[in-house]
């Protein structure tokens, strides 16, 4: 049965999101750069901005000389990552079978969905409206029989719409662009067939012989011939998901009083820690992400040491961590802690290392508090540094 891939894109991504909530943003040149320095490199840019010149990795100083008029905008993480699920709740809909690549482009295998979705180009042209009405996301849709060709088809289309490359046409369609759209060809070795071979397009590198491309391309010089032939069998994978214990915490207004974020470190700490004795698991790792009022972020993890029921303390290393990553003299928003790689407990007890009177009586406590919470709710009893 032959594959229907789709690849959804929304251009400009942090940009469009950005423009949902403030429409005045529409139709005026638009970046996205961390706005502490002026050497700092735009991460995203818009198609009016493009057009003065502005390109995504220009030092934000050259990016303002070129377009005056340019609105610079500080990355918003956080923003992202709710229009990110928003995009996967509607992608998922349509099957089950979807792999985000990076934020705002998602791969669909939609093979074998025909008598409930119709045509894959009729899906395509379902998925484009619904992301337009519901989400106001403007995008192109790529559609082909593979996620390369698929990829390539939405991101050459210059105003939103539906491209769609028939199965066994691959090759005709490859072949007039230009070889810098292929994965894998990079600027050196553009640079090497336009200067040494005269090779612009993709046509004339799918002619070459194995030797020559050999030459240019050692260990990939078969790979990169089937891609100038249209040809691209990696399968559509979707993310794996792993089970994690998370919990975060935005300020009402930014902080930087250690004593003051600690308290709240310690809240998610034990927050996690509960849901973990609920579920009887134990993590052997952990993580804590921060981020500044500037939306800058600093992220750590850390493995965690063997532990048992009656001192699952996530705290003391959590502690470590944020004294090593936190350090910059900027206010706090947000943070998250999160723990993964979670195991049940093994069912042998130690035979030399009985708890102290101490530990056990700490147990005590601990279940006492775990069965008020379940009785009238987490945030019902805390513990004095959290307050």
């Amino acid at each position: 049965m032959p594959r229907h891939i789709i690849h959804l894109h929304i251009p400009a991504f942090p940009i469009t999101v950005a423009r949902v909530s403030q429409p005045k943003l529409r139709d005026w040149p638009v970046a996205v750069a961390p706005p502490q320095s002026e050497r700092s490199l735009i991460f995203s840019v818009s198609s009016e901005a493009r057009n003065e010149g502005v390109f995504k990795g220009m030092p934000l100083s050259r990016a303002i000389k070129l377009c005056p008029d340019l609105t610079v905008l500080p990355p918003n993480p956080r923003l992202m990552e709710k229009a990110t699920r928003a995009m996967v709740e509607l992608v998922s809909r349509y099957t089950p079978v979807w792999e985000p690549s990076r934020p705002g482009h998602i791969y669909m295998d939609i093979t074998g969905t025909e008598r409930l979705w119709g045509k894959a180009k009729d899906t395509a042209y379902y998925l484009g409206k619904e992301t337009k009405v519901h989400l106001q996301l403007s995008g192109t849709v790529g559609v082909a029989g593979n996620k390369m060709v698929s990829n390539i088809a939405s991101r050459i289309m210059s105003s939103e719409g539906i491209l769609d490359v028939n199965h066994g046409q691959e090759a005709q369609f490859m072949a007039p662009l230009k070889v810098n759209l292929l994965p894998g060809i990079g600027h050196i070795r553009r640079k090497i067939l336009l200067e040494e071979l005269n090779i612009i397009r993709v046509r004339e590198l799918a002619a070459l012989d194995m030797g020559n491309l050999k030459l240019i391309f050692g260990r990939q010089a078969y790979l990169i011939h089937q891609r100038a032939l249209g040809i691209d069998p990696t399968p559509v994978c979707p993310a794996p998901v792993k089970p994690t214990i998370a919990k975060e915490i935005t300020f009402p207004l930014d902080e930087n009083d250690d004593h003051k974020l600690l308290g709240a470190l310690y809240a998610l700490a034990e927050k996690c820690a509960y849901q973990l004795r609920k579920r009887g698991l134990f993590p052997k790792k952990g993580a804590l992400l921060i981020r500044y009022s500037d939306q800058a972020e600093a992220k750590a993890q850390l493995k965690l040491p063997c532990m048992n029921s009656l001192d699952l303390d996530l705290y003391t290393p959590l502690e470590k961590l944020f004294l090593k990553t936190c350090h910059r003299r900027i206010r706090v928003r947000f943070m998250r802690v999160w723990f993964w790689d979670l195991c049940h407990p093994s069912p042998q007890l130690p035979l030399f290392h009985a708890p102290s009177p101490g530990k056990k009586e700490t147990a005590k406590l601990t279940r006492a508090l775990d069965r008020i919470r379940e009785r009238y709710g987490e945030e019902v009893i805390k513990y004095g540094r959290v307050a």
